[in-house]
């Protein structure tokens, strides 16, 4: 049976009206802010988020193009719902006054919430003038992480772009199940402490797809945290991907389950690196495996090292305790900006075992690069260059 065409009509213009009125949106322009990059939106942030999260109907706040100025500004839960979206097609920006959040730990910080996805736009935490203190003066602020979530779960963030962080760009902190896509993370390589993302004491999180630039690791591992998955990563400038430092303190939790594949180091420090301090400790790292890994003039392509001890403050002279078991290295190809690419440094009260290298390809200056063993073994199979020099090895030439 066919309708009238205007009784269609009439049809979907109610569908949308009804439709309509169940998606709540909160435009911080309505709450105040000005998008001029100029005025303090805090407060008008503020109360969009507390009308979002009291809401008991799947909500989003939105922020449109234009400039946002935001101080120190903390989204706590928890809210009455589990689904709200933060969708930013403009640019948050910090005061160009390194002070005025400089002493914080965190500029933007999302505390106990659950199902939070933040979805596209920029924070430009305009640290510039903060890494210059730093490398003048020793009285400055330590420095303000640009985005931190605590004690959350079911997280998205996807598509954002963080620039010029004063300290951690992203940081995830006591969460479980996070997903992070599709960003962009950018800062000078001579920015110091600029860790593009952060994961601590966190379980189920998943980093893809993204291009992370900074003067620190591109992705930092922190003890406590299991079942992290990262993939499909461009890394340059900075430290590589790191698992720690693990080890600072002596009853601590370990790192386990680690997944990084698919990663392009550019110019980097380090590629795939394992770091604990030269004193004793409760920790461990087990179950990693990096593959599928291209470097490009890495300075330190595969590294583990259980002897740090940067100034030589509080650990020489000692042993770690963090014990470094089943690690995994498969298919690590590509150049070495050093003449050793592969550096396992372990310690000798607890030796890494369970070392597998698979299929690695490395060279320095077009020939084979070289490798260095301390207290590891473990195994090699399949073409491995450098040589290995693990304290047991099985290589296979089929």
């Amino acid at each position: 049976m066919a309708f009238p065409k205007t009784q269609v009509v009439l049809a979907l213009i109610f569908i949308f009206f009804t439709s309509s009125s169940f998606a709540i949106t909160h435009n911080v322009l309505n709450y105040g802010a000005k998008p001029d990059g100029k005025a303090d939106s805090t407060k008008a942030f503020l109360a969009a988020w507390n009308h979002a999260c009291s809401s008991r109907t799947p909500t989003t706040i939105h922020v449109p193009a234009g400039r946002f100025l935001l101080r120190n500004v903390i989204f706590r839960g928890k809210c009455n719902n589990d689904a709200i979206l933060i969708r930013i097609d403009g640019i948050i920006v910090a005061p160009s006054d390194y002070h005025v959040i400089g002493h914080e730990e965190s500029w933007i910080l999302l505390e106990n919430v659950d199902g939070i996805s933040v979805s596209g736009g920029v924070l430009d935490g305009q640290g510039t003038g903060l890494w210059n203190c730093k490398a003048t003066y020793k009285k400055c602020p330590k420095g303000a992480t640009s985005l931190r979530f605590i004690d959350s779960s079911n997280i998205v963030i996807e598509g954002l772009t963080s620039l010029n962080s004063q300290k951690f760009h992203i940081v995830i902190h006591g969460c479980q199940n996070v997903k992070v896509e599709g960003v962009r993370i950018s800062a000078s390589g001579e920015s110091p402490n600029t860790d593009g993302i952060h994961v601590q004491l966190s379980s189920a999180v998943t980093i893809l797809n993204s291009k992370i630039g900074t003067g620190d690791d591109c992705i930092s591992i922190s003890p406590g945290s299991t079942d992290v998955w990262i993939e499909n990563i461009a890394c340059g400038p900075g430290h590589g991907i790191s698992i720690g430092s693990l080890g600072m303190d002596f009853h601590e939790p370990g790192v386990q389950n680690v997944t990084v594949k698919a990663v392009v180091f550019r110019g980097t420090q380090n590629g795939v690196r394992i770091k604990s301090w030269a004193k004793p400790s409760t920790g461990f790292a087990k179950n990693i495996l990096f593959q599928n890994a291209v470097m490009f003039d890495v300075h330190n392509p595969i590294v583990i090292d259980q002897n740090y001890c940067p100034h030589s403050k509080n650990c020489p002279h000692q042993e770690s305790g963090v014990k470094v078991t089943d690690v995994a290295y498969k298919n690590i190809r590509g150049t070495s900006a050093t003449e050793v690419a592969v550096r396992f440094d372990c310690s000798k009260k607890n030796p890494c075992t369970g070392i597998r290298l698979e299929a690695v390809e490395l060279t320095y200056k077009n020939k084979p690069a070289d490798a260095s063993c301390r207290n590891a073994d473990g195994t090699a199979s399949g073409w491995i260059q450098p040589a290995s020099c693990l304290l047991y090895e099985m290589i296979d030439y089929m």
